[in-house]
């Protein structure tokens, strides 16, 4: 996405990330959307058009969303992961763990990289008891796009994780934008 949305009268395809940026403040800047709070819910509910579409979940809040489905953590897994932003799409039944990764320097991001298989699999326990699949994602800068990363991308993709490039398509995500 460029800077201004792109398409007809700049309509807001995705949420674009430049280094660490808020996840609530970039879903709240596009038509349509509004971040609340739902009664007697943990996290945060995001509406398109006054219409509950998805649910975000940050840290701790998560597990207060396991609460509510009546999942004790404790029972399996051995230590909590805490998530940066977690976004539950309603109509997908998904949970997507998003990380944003913002390089200008060689250094410790490359091993996380390659941690998102465990992870992936670790979500998908605590959340099966709902009946809920995960999506494990990151939004990588262009720092990622180094012929040495080449590897790294491969493995993301070969266990079933996924990359994206500076923004995160709101149509990958199975959420609704505007029309025109």
């Amino acid at each position: 996405m460029k800077t201004g949305g792109l398409g007809g009268g700049n309509t807001v395809t995705g949420l674009n990330f430049e280094k660490k940026v808020d996840f609530h403040e970039l879903i709240k800047a596009i038509s349509g959307y509004e971040l609340e709070k739902v009664p007697h819910k943990s996290g945060l509910g995001v509406f398109f058009e006054n219409h509950l579409v998805a649910r975000c979940f940050r840290k701790h809040d998560f597990y207060r969303f396991l609460e509510e489905g009546k999942v004790d953590w404790k029972h399996i897994i051995s230590k909590k992961l805490l998530p940066d932003d977690a976004l539950l799409v309603i109509v997908r039944e998904t949970l997507f763990i998003i990380e944003v990764k913002y390089q200008q320097v060689a250094g410790s991001v490359d091993e996380k990289l390659q941690t998102c298989d465990f992870k992936r699999k670790q979500y998908l326990k605590l959340v099966s008891p709902l009946d809920l699949k995960v999506e494990y994602v990151y939004v990588l800068n262009d720092w990622f796009k180094k012929p040495e990363y080449k590897d790294v991308l491969g493995y993301i993709h070969s266990v079933n994780c996924h990359y994206k490039f500076n923004e995160l398509p709101l149509a990958w995500l199975g959420l609704p934008t505007k029309k025109g």
